[in-house]
């Protein structure tokens, strides 16, 4: 590979900075310095949980949406390293699991299931405690990331960072895509938004608490949900309370996130 074949692939991220295709341009690039069978993208914003911007997994989506991004991100070590750390860079899972105590449990619980093999991660500081985080993968067992792919990469992270820099600090993080196209899903958006309420949590929430869960992303509030339901008040907070606590969230706002990453599983599926 030459620095001249990189040249039509970087002029295309640069000028797709602000828009919502310069996510799927950057991964473009990087994919021509480090190749790789599958790839996640996050957002950190300081102790808060992940931010989902871009995702290439085809198999077992599930995970990363009702799992990682509820509760298992909390013990990824690369996760853990950035809060202890602060530190950028291209890390290899091999090497920053060593050190982390957590890992086989992580494994055991969340990360087998993803079918991964091999990883890296690349950490991209934008500003202050604001990170973006590259996740590549690959799931096939005879491949894995060669010295050479990664020192191309760490060759050129100062671009990938500046490029980075220049569009996340603009405006917070946001999906790398939008989430329907409407003209060709108008005609089955209201069966998609259906099977999402009726499937949203079903791993971790009792029968009532997804109905309740449900009822509060389409913007019921306590009274109407217990009019609707004929309960108590008190037995819907009852229920808030645990469905909080059971997604390891602390607002409605992340009850939304969620829902609405929720609904990306099921329009890619």
């Amino acid at each position: 590979m030459t620095e001249t074949s990189l040249n039509t692939p970087l002029a295309e991220a640069i000028g797709a900075i602000n828009s919502p295709r310069f996510t799927s341009h950057l991964m473009h690039l990087i994919e021509l310095l480090c190749p790789f069978d599958c790839a996640v993208v996050m957002g950190f914003n300081g102790d808060q949980r992940p931010i989902y911007l871009y995702d290439s997994i085809k198999n077992h989506r599930d995970l990363l949406f009702q799992r990682y991004l509820v509760s298992s991100f909390k013990d990824d070590p690369f996760y853990t390293q950035l809060r202890a750390q602060k530190s950028q860079g291209v890390y290899l899972l091999k090497e920053v699991a060593q050190n982390n105590l957590l890992f086989q449990d992580y494994c055991a619980q969340f990360y087998h299931q993803t079918g991964w093999k091999d990883e890296l991660c690349m950490l991209v500081n934008i500003e202050a405690d604001r990170w973006v985080a590259f996740y590549l993968g690959y799931v096939d067992e005879i491949q894995q990331f060669s010295s050479e792919s990664i020192r191309r990469l760490e060759s050129h992270f100062t671009i990938i960072q500046a490029l980075c820099q220049q569009h996340w600090r603009q405006s917070e993080f946001r999906l790398a895509e939008p989430l329907l196209d409407v003209t060709s899903y108008s005609g089955q958006m209201r069966q998609l938004i259906e099977h999402g309420l009726s499937s949203f949590g079903q791993d971790l929430l009792t029968n009532r608490e997804q109905t309740i869960a449900g009822l509060m992303v389409q913007g019921l509030d306590t009274k109407l949900i217990a009019k609707r339901l004929n309960i108590a008040e008190g037995t819907v907070k009852n229920h808030r309370k645990r469905i909080y606590a059971q997604l390891n969230i602390a607002s409605l706002s992340e009850l939304f996130q969620l829902f609405l990453n929720h609904l990306i599983t099921l329009s890619r599926s």
